[in-house]
């Protein structure tokens, strides 16, 4: 039941929904972090959830089938080699099309140039040490909450930030339970994202 429950949290909460639940708490939870015209906003948030979330799963979906990747979960170091590149195209890619609207507000490619960092950062250390994508992504949401809430008064991110933290602990001890990762690999790759984050927003907002 246990392990039903850790690969159920791994699936559900993965590393690719982090940037649509950044850019969901940018554009919808706190309004006033962004300048985007309200009639823009659903469908910047169509756009980050369609290019860093259903079109890089569905190419990761389609390596397994072709039997280029062996498990979705990417267990081995070089089982992550390609799907962490072709992540890093579409991030890269999404960035670039982003800055091509920057006339709407800068954030919205400043924003995912940060995300971008972080997962090239992790692609890169991922070719030579298996850092948890997982924990990278839960400690980069986590730091954008805390941000939000320095940054902007109006945001009461009490709630958000103890969902975050309760998130970050279920996502871990999932990651652990299921072998996934040693321990040292889940701590770094939280803090990694974390410190990316934190600093790139802080610099967004500050």
């Amino acid at each position: 039941m246990l392990r039903i429950f850790a690969l159920v949290i791994t699936v559900v909460f993965q590393p690719l929904l982090m940037p649509a639940l950044v850019y969901g708490l940018m554009l919808f939870a706190v309004p006033e972090a962004t300048s985007i015209p309200e009639e823009f906003k659903l469908r910047i948030f169509y756009l980050v959830v369609l290019s860093t979330l259903l079109i890089p799963m569905v190419t990761i979906i389609g390596l397994r089938l072709s039997g280029m990747v062996k498990s979705l979960h990417m267990p081995t170091i070089k089982e992550r080699t390609v799907p962490f590149i072709i992540t890093c195209i579409y991030f890269v890619m999404t960035t670039y099309f982003l800055y091509q609207k920057s006339d709407l507000d800068e954030i919205l490619w400043k924003g995912m140039a940060v995300i971008s960092i972080s997962v090239l950062i992790l692609s890169v250390i991922s070719f030579f040490w298996k850092m948890s994508a997982h924990m990278t992504g839960a400690g980069g949401l986590l730091a954008v909450v805390l941000v939000l809430g320095k940054n902007f008064p109006t945001f009461n991110e009490l709630t958000p930030v103890l969902l975050g933290v309760f998130l970050c602990g279920v996502i871990a001890s999932s990651r652990l339970y299921l072998n996934a990762h040693k321990p040292l690999e889940v701590y770094i790759g939280f803090f990694t994202g974390f410190l990316i984050c934190w600093f790139g927003f802080s610099f967004i907002w500050g």
